[in-house]
């Protein structure tokens, strides 16, 4: 593989510190022809689709793309705003909202935002960290929760970024943030003022993407992080087992996927009597089509018209302070030991490394 032309290297260059912040991708706009060619590249990638290359191959060219991106168009126009898409927007902004933390908290370090499908590309902001003299990168992901087909994915485009790369920059990678304290707490704090304004649900529901169970049978952990992550939620939020449910969504295809689905789950608390429901996305830091659209309103019509009275979709955590918070505490766990302050004060140095450190003592 041939390299690619980058910056001649310089003795003695001084190390230079990036965070790569890393969402899945949307299309560029809400039309059946960026839609396709979105889904291309996304139904493309063998971490999400485990199966034999050619007859999904067939499948995804001869079937899905002539079908489903008309459909699922139509879906993305009806989250759509003025500013573009929603996943787009609120990834720029946590990224954003991670550098002003960083800085205050005296770091110097670049942050910078990508997708993994679509644009804007993993391999194009690594170009770019790389052109302004960056030597080091932590690559974060907005996936709390580890699975192949997502967080993996986004390491194998670090990779396949760093075989056409001479001179590859330190790399670091957060693989999960399912059970970090923090994460939890923003996450049982954003329920709590929702229920402070709207009062409690008969039950919780905490829905959870999707994969096919054949991946935990492989071995991949997100079913078990998953449910980690809801009963440390539901245990900060002092609910009973009873009190709260956890469910997947986003099912493709006819394979058997994590169970229990979430929207026949639904229907069948509205069938049961269950007279409100309120829903929430953990596995989503960013809300995008499948919480906007698919949860807030074809599960909403589902448990409605199954006979449930109240439905309340409760927002991911977006711009949350808390959430940005935990997101730094996460990521400065990750930095110890390269050192990033901007000014060489050794007390300060050590106060960085001491709060980094409890941090992790408490999960």
């Amino acid at each position: 593989m041939p390299f690619s032309p980058e910056p001649s290297y310089s003795h003695g260059q001084t190390p230079r510190t990036a965070v790569l912040w890393c969402n899945l991708g949307t299309p560029d706009e809400p039309t059946p022809k960026a839609v396709r060619r979105y889904l291309a590249e996304f139904l493309s990638d063998q971490r999400v689709v485990e199966i034999p290359r050619l007859l999904w191959l067939l499948i995804l060219h001869g079937i899905i793309l002539r079908f489903r991106p008309a459909k699922s168009a139509a879906k993305y126009a009806s989250i759509w705003t003025p500013e573009g898409s929603p996943l787009k927007i609120w990834t720029s902004k946590q990224a954003r909202m991670l550098q002003d933390w960083l800085t205050r908290r005296n770091h110097e370090i670049q942050v910078r935002w990508a997708m993994r499908y679509g644009s804007t590309s993993v391999a194009s902001q690594l170009d770019a960290m790389k052109a302004e003299g960056v030597t080091r990168v932590l690559v974060v992901t907005a996936y709390p929760q580890y699975s192949a087909t997502t967080t993996a994915s986004v390491f194998d485009a670090v990779y396949q970024w760093a075989q056409a790369t001479r001179t590859v920059p330190e790399l670091r990678f957060v693989n999960h943030y399912h059970d970090h304290a923090d994460y939890i707490a923003a996450l049982a704090a954003s329920v709590e003022r929702h229920w402070q304004t709207n009062g409690r649900p008969d039950k919780l529901v905490m829905s959870f993407h999707g994969v096919p169970e054949r991946t935990l049978q492989l071995g991949d952990p997100y079913h078990c992080e998953c449910f980690k992550t809801a009963r440390l939620l539901g245990n900060q939020l002092g609910l009973s087992k009873d009190q709260y449910q956890v469910t997947f969504q986003s099912r493709l295809g006819r394979a058997k996927w994590l169970e229990p689905y979430t929207e026949p789950t639904l229907i069948a608390m509205g069938q049961a009597g269950v007279k409100r429901v309120d829903v929430l996305c953990p596995g989503f830091t960013s809300d995008c089509l499948e919480t906007l659209e698919e949860i807030n309103m074809e599960a909403r019509e589902a448990f409605l018209h199954a006979g449930g009275k109240e439905f309340h979709y409760i927002p991911c955590l977006n711009d949350d302070p808390e959430w940005i918070t935990a997101l730094c505490h996460v990521t400065e766990q990750h930095l110890l030991g390269w050192n990033t302050l901007d000014t060489i004060d050794p007390q300060a140095l050590q106060t960085s490394r001491d709060a980094a450190l409890a941090q992790g003592a408490t999960r």
